[in-house]
């Protein structure tokens, strides 16, 4: 029996769909691997095999394209003519080729491919193109030849990634930009590394890699999944920024897409040789998503693993990324896409209507991964709960390293959004940042991209609101609004970060508090970069309050980092009361307790905790943080004895609890 239904004997009854996903995996490796005979990333080497390609006495180009009647290479090499000694020639199943001397192909050289088949012909940017570039004037996108005189040499080449805990800051490089324009590689690289540095994070996830013709899209309909983004630098560029991460014990994660593709046919890979179906799906019903009006990959084809494992394998070592985060794995994993699905009981995951290609595919891609990269991280982004995502392949699982806890974000929007302060029961708040199954490992969170995105706001803006404008300033007097949304933003995030079982992230300018909303250039707002950049100039004047909050996440993160694999030391809760709003819960030597009363503010409050002398180390109300400074936080604590629970060395702690504030002490040993 596979681990994942021995501990769990509510999976029993599904049994049989759990083992067939499973021996189906296994069958599928055995097919790609020759019954074993080579490894999967053996397999997945497509990336040195299609595209273009510099040898010591040619240039070779080949293409998959079987509906293709006639290919010629065009480009700047050859002013675009259709020129038979860049004519490509079929050499079978489905793959074209064409040899060129190599003076004839320069770097920066321009270039695509002009394609014929039955009925139609076009021009195509190769789908294996690994720069790809857009013209400013015309914005026409087209490949370009990169191979420069001086590639990168990275200078940290058996980096591993810290994971006790892993503590994210998600990123995206076109928007961390201070001003209203698209960030650059190597502006990251100066100006925000250093910051994430300082702020204690040691991953980075960066999103938006693959290049994307739409830049509103936030990076999620890709065109080309081996081309890193061209509108903030080059190649080169980015491998120095990721080198430069590693040199300062960050790790870098890509947010990768591999579950749908972007439908045009001049920049994407969709009608590549005229067929609708070459990457995607034959029935048209479940080739178009709907709801995100792009293509899905069809995950039971061989050529379809091929490109997509070969991606994986390509950004891992041709960039030294450290793993991924898997966008959009819900609606991989369901025919329906997850939409309309309540995902209520387990039947839910087994009722035949899931893609088994794609939990195989997903199953494969841990594998790889994993096999190219031991220390390598793999995160799903997923909203059903499926079982196993986060498990060892071995025991049944898919094989993430971690899943999403994307019950937190919505959770805290949907408790800001509906509820009155007094409603806001310490048991939910227990219930929804521990919710999780005991296998696998999560990365909690309170708000991501997402959450930010146009029409929604990030969660001081929804405290505060327009206050914001102009109550955060030190020279002025502040609101009950400001006051509440400084104290419930550090809260918020200390209770999400401190129940871990796996990670935390961020997303970039959070921690301080940034404002309003995110949305990027499009006709509705003029094309404007107004909300599509980071104001960093907020948390680095003195004058502000958004540093107190920024000063409070690096404390917090600090205090995380202080214990050793913080994030498997047992979350024993030792006091949880809804009539007061008061919840306390340990980890190792550290006792958390918050108030999240309105109103009420508790004194000489009595909590069960293990007899000794406890000291405060974290005060969401100093006045360093922006509070009060309504505790005297020199003064030691020591547990009062009590006969009736002295045999389990426990006894009572007295505590000042001010209203909407949060201790951390530590006990002494």
């Amino acid at each position: 029996m596979l681990d994942i239904i021995k501990n769990d004997p509510w999976l029993e009854p599904y049994s049989k769909a759990i083992n067939g996903r499973h021996d189906y995996y296994l069958k599928r490796l055995s097919d790609l691997t020759n019954n074993g005979k080579i490894k999967l990333s053996d397999f997945a080497t497509g990336h040195l095999y299609f595209g273009l390609h510099k040898t010591s006495d040619k240039w070779v180009f080949r293409e998959w394209a079987p509906n293709a009647t006639d290919i010629f290479l065009v480009g700047t090499f050859n002013q675009w003519q259709h020129l038979e000694s860049f004519r490509l020639q079929p050499i079978g199943n489905g793959v074209w080729e064409v040899k060129v001397p190599l003076n004839r192909i320069n770097h920066k050289d321009l270039y695509k491919l002009h394609v014929t088949w039955d009925g139609g012909s076009g021009e195509r940017i190769p789908a294996w193109s690994k720069r790809v570039v857009q013209d400013p004037e015309t914005y026409i996108f087209s490949a370009q030849v990169w191979e420069p005189e001086h590639k990168y040499t990275f200078k940290y080449k058996d980096f591993k990634p810290d994971t006790s805990p892993l503590l994210i800051y998600e990123t995206h490089v076109g928007m961390s930009s201070e001003e209203e324009k698209v960030g650059t590689y190597n502006e990251f690289r100066e100006n925000i590394l250093p910051r994430i540095k300082k702020a204690g994070y040691n991953a980075i996830q960066i999103m938006a890699i693959q290049e994307h013709p739409y830049y509103g899209s936030f990076g999620y309909h890709v065109s080309s999944f081996f081309a890193p983004s061209s509108r903030s630098g080059t190649p080169e560029e980015l491998r120095e920024l990721i080198d430069t991460a590693h040199g300062m014990g960050i790790s870098v994660i890509m947010d990768i897409v591999h579950s749908h593709s972007v439908k045009n046919e001049t920049e994407g890979i969709s009608r590549i040789d005229g067929s609708y179906d070459l990457y995607f799906h034959s029935d048209p019903s479940r080739r178009y998503h709907q709801a995100w009006d792009s293509l899905c990959f069809d995950y039971g084809k061989d050529e379809v693993l091929h490109f997509l494992l070969s991606n994986c394998k390509y950004w891992l070592e041709e960039f030294k990324f450290d793993g991924f985060r898997f966008d959009g794995v819900t609606s991989m994993i369901y025919l329906s896409h997850g939409l309309g699905e309540s995902f209520s009981n387990y039947s839910d995951y087994y009722n035949a209507g899931q893609d088994g290609d794609a939990i195989c595919y997903l199953t494969l891609a841990n594998q790889l991964i994993h096999e190219v990269k031991p220390d390598a991280i793999t995160i799903a982004e997923e909203v059903s709960g499926m079982p196993g995502l986060a498990m060892k392949i071995s025991e049944g699982g898919y094989g993430f390293d971690y899943r999403m806890a994307m019950n937190i974000p919505d959770f805290w929007i949907k408790t800001i959004k509906e509820k009155k302060d007094e409603d806001w029961h310490t048991s939910a708040i227990w219930w929804e940042t521990t919710n999780r199954r005991s296998d696998e490992k999560t990365i909690s969170y309170c708000e991501s991209h997402d959450q930010a995105l146009v029409g929604d706001k990030t969660i001081i803006f929804r405290l505060i609101d327009s206050d914001m404008y102009w109550y955060m300033s030190k020279l002025t007097n502040s609101t009950h609004r400001v006051d509440r949304g400084i104290a419930l933003h550090k809260m918020i995030r200390l209770v999400t970060a401190t129940t871990i079982n796996g990670g935390y992230l961020n997303f970039m300018g959070n921690e301080y508090g940034h404002p309003e909303w995110v949305d990027f250039p499009r006709e509705g707002n003029n094309w404007s970069y107004k909300y599509a950049r980071r104001q960093w100039r907020l948390a680095d004047d003195g004058n502000l309050k958004y540093h107190y909050l920024g000063d409070f996440d690096r404390s917090m993160i600090n205090l995380i980092k202080s214990v050793p694999n913080f994030q498997d030391k047992p979350l024993i809760k030792v006091w949880d009361k809804d009539d007061d709003n008061v919840l306390a819960y340990m980890r190792d030597e550290l006792l958390f307790v918050y108030n999240f009363n309105p109103k009420k503010s508790f004194s000489d409050y009595g909590i069960l905790v293990p007899q000794g002398e406890y000291k405060v180390i974290l005060d969401t109300d100093d006045k360093e943080f922006g509070g009060f400074g309504l505790n005297d936080t020199s003064i030691n604590h020591f547990t009062h004895f009590d006969p009736l629970h002295s045999k389990d060395n426990k006894g009572w702690i007295k505590l000042y609890l001010p209203a909407r504030t949060a201790l951390v002490l530590k006990i002494k040993k």
